[in-house]
């Protein structure tokens, strides 16, 4: 079967592939693996939850499965941290697949969104990372100050779909790609280490989808402690533990962190997004992605 091979190096003011470099892989880490705002967070905690078996993992959210690729997060000092933990290891990246190192090893948790919804939930995550965190990424971009974004989402979403993060992508810019980096994923989707969640079924079937995961990861899970886990794993609450679930938090990336879990946009696209925003989608998806591959991205499993 082919494997993934790792062609390009993905650099932004927020992350760095190459940082991937250093990481020595255990066998049994989790790789969880997603475009910005396509339930990332849900799914580390639901693979964490599924780990430890428990609805208090031992340490919080936001450090026990942390961002390799960011660039706020000090790499010798992440990699340590990840060195010393004795369990079964779950590492977030939002870094398409042809950017990162592959390992048989190594289990691959995708998650997928519509992405007209990641399109919204970013504009709110951008209007809550805090001015710090701006001038972050504005200074390692090179900039003196973060660029002028439009505020009108009509004005920013055809910017989004036809400008792309990196020279060799159609999609991203200025937040990430979705379109591009779930198709690096979606090639190798037959690999019997990778797995495809989606934000609508975690939505609409959480414990269906958990048990699904669980099955993939090779993790039993005693039923008497499974609605626990499963009730950990609700938006709710997350949203209610925001300090110790929302990444980045441990950094003062956020103004709010309990805002991180604003909102569970679905469908909204529908009210905000001109006729010819929603058409210039359609054009595009239909130019860009095969058609089993628009129908999951916009649907899940169904």
């Amino acid at each position: 079967m082919r494997t993934p091979r790792r062609v390009h190096t993905y650099t932004t003011g927020a992350y760095d592939s190459a940082r991937w470099d250093g990481f020595k892989p255990r066998r049994g880490d989790i790789v969880v693996a997603t475009p910005i705002k396509s339930g990332t967070t849900w799914t580390q905690m639901i693979c964490a939850l599924l780990v430890h078996q428990s609805s208090e993992p031992p340490e919080p959210l936001t450090r026990l499965s942390r961002w390799l690729d960011r660039h706020s997060d000090p790499i010798d000092e992440l990699l340590a941290h990840f060195e010393a933990q004795p369990y079964r290891r779950i590492i977030k990246t939002h870094t398409p697949l042809d950017g990162l190192p592959y390992y048989d090893e190594v289990s691959y948790v995708f998650c997928g969104r519509d992405p007209r919804d990641v399109f919204l939930s970013m504009c709110d995550h951008m209007a809550n990372l805090s001015e710090a965190s701006m001038a972050d990424i504005a200074r390692r971009a090179g900039l003196s100050e973060p660029p002028p974004v439009p505020e009108n989402p009509n004005e920013l979403f055809p910017l989004w779909l036809t400008l792309g993060e990196q020279p060799w992508m159609h999609d991203g810019f200025p937040f990430g790609s979705v379109l591009d980096l779930t198709r690096t994923y979606w090639d190798f989707r037959r690999l019997p280490n990778l797995i495809f969640l989606h934000y609508a079924d975690l939505t609409l079937r959480l414990d269906e989808e958990m048990r699904r995961l669980s099955a993939f990861l090779g993790i039993s899970v005693d039923d008497a402690k499974w609605p626990r886990l499963v009730e950990a794993a609700t938006f709710q609450s997350m949203k209610e533990k925001a300090v110790d679930v929302a990444p980045g938090a441990h950094l003062g990336e956020w103004k709010e962190p309990s805002d991180f879990f604003r909102m569970a946009r679905m469908g909204q696209w529908r009210d905000v997004l001109t006729t010819e925003n929603q058409k210039l989608y359609e054009r595009l998806t239909r130019e860009r992605l095969d058609p089993e591959l628009k129908t999951w991205l916009e649907r899940g499993r169904g």
